[in-house]
């Protein structure tokens, strides 16, 4: 069996090459928690570090059945077609509830998955969001190494993720549907400060005259929230279902990079996400070594009888706890 050198080497050649069989094998590597797996994973990343940091990181969001997976399938052929190599990456921390069926990715894009210049992966199948982000941004690291152009990070899940994927891409697009007043007020306003674009998706058919209005109404609503700055975030209508729309979606992009790289907000914003990451790693890292002392166990379930049994607070059942750290 090859050593964890011959392993990288191998598999460092392999990605510079550009090759989708050593890039999946490298996904699985990073992924795994084993000691051993890790180190070597460390030592992979650290060889093709110089390779990574020059594809456009777009981050893809929206809600159940805004069509998250047609328009990514449309608009990463609009890519292929154009040229680019594109990789689609899914971060899915409910997976582990849903058992992660809704994670066919290949079922779900079957014709951007038979695309040479494509290639797709989902999240791991379980793991706190904490874990599944910090493997997707090594996952993209990778597939920049690998020579893909355009890294799609399709948030899968709700809630948290949408904050968690917009931490680690460049360009962070919100899917919507169609619809009045009401869908504008039920969209969070964290989701629209973190937006870099809205495309109304769906605008076919009788829906077109629908999906400019509310087109009409998110734009009057970024200037109350989003006005002044390098970037004011543009709307757009769109159709998946027909690919209309794509080659738009795509010049925003290339704007937002060429506008935010030229005042060097680009690469602050890159800086600080690299902060992000190294700050999350060592509080989780922290927080799991901590919590896996024998001690700290014992001291822990002491203290939840003593919270069960109403003799302790839990503020001071927690700083007895903490107290171990001396």
């Amino acid at each position: 069996m090859a050593g964890p050198s011959e392993t990288v080497t191998r598999l460092a050649e392999g990605i510079a090459r550009g090759e989708r069989r050593s890039l999946a094998k490298a996904i699985t590597l990073v992924e795994s928690t084993r000691a051993d797996h890790r180190m070597q994973a460390e030592d992979l990343l650290d060889s093709l570090l110089p390779r990574t940091g020059n594809a456009v990181r777009i981050g893809i969001t929206g809600v159940p059945g805004v069509g998250k997976s047609t328009f990514i399938e449309a608009f990463g052929l609009h890519l292929v077609e154009s040229g680019y190599k594109v990789a689609v990456l899914a971060v899915d921390p409910s997976s582990s509830i849903s058992g992660g069926s809704i994670l066919g990715d290949k079922t779900r894009m079957p014709r951007l998955s038979a695309a040479e210049s494509a290639f797709i992966r989902p999240s791991p199948s379980s793991g706190s969001l904490g874990g599944v982000a910090s493997h997707t941004r090594e996952a993209m690291l990778l597939c920049e190494a690998a020579g893909y152009d355009v890294v799609l990070v399709e948030t899968v899940g709700v809630g948290q993720s949408e904050y968690v994927v917009a931490s680690m891409v460049d360009f962070f697009l919100v899917l919507v549907l169609p619809g009045g007043g009401d869908e504008l007020q039920g969209i969070k306003r964290g989701i629209m400060e973190l937006a870099d674009a809205l495309a109304i998706n769906k605008a076919d058919g009788d829906a077109i005259t629908r999906a400019e209005l509310t087109a009409a109404e998110y734009t009057a609503a970024f200037h109350l929230v989003r006005s002044g700055g390098v970037w004011e975030p543009p709307v757009v209508t769109v159709s998946a279902l027909e690919g209309r729309g794509m080659d738009a979606v795509w010049s925003i992009a290339k704007d937002h990079r060429e506008k935010l790289g030229a005042s060097g907000e680009l690469e602050r914003k890159r800086a600080d996400q690299r902060r992000q990451w190294f700050s999350s790693l060592l509080h989780e890292g922290l927080s799991r070594r901590f919590l896996s002392r024998p001690d700290v166990a014992a001291a822990i379930e002491e203290a939840e009888r003593g919270i069960d049994g109403h003799t302790v607070t839990p503020t001071a059942a927690a700083r007895r706890v903490l107290e171990l750290l001396d």
